[in-house]
């Protein structure tokens, strides 16, 4: 199958912007049933309903370290 949408950004910043960005989009999950995005001129609503998957993901390495969150539904 093909998505209709797939998006994904990559981007160098500063923790404390990460940090910030992850607060933005946690209220946006706790006070709404839809999360809003913008890149660009593009501007897109998704659904996101009571209940979702969670996945936690930690990976240490010996010169890169990842956390990886994914929620799905």
């Amino acid at each position: 199958t093909m998505n209709l949408l797939e998006l994904e950004e990559t981007k160098r910043m500063r923790r404390e912007e990460a940090a910030a960005r992850l607060h933005a989009l946690a209220d946006a999950l706790a006070s709404n049933n839809e999360v809003e995005f913008e890149r660009g001129d593009l501007r897109f609503r998704v659904h996101v309903p009571d209940d979702v998957d969670f996945k936690l993901e930690i990976e240490v390495g010996n010169d890169k370290r990842e956390i990886e969150i994914e929620l799905t539904w």
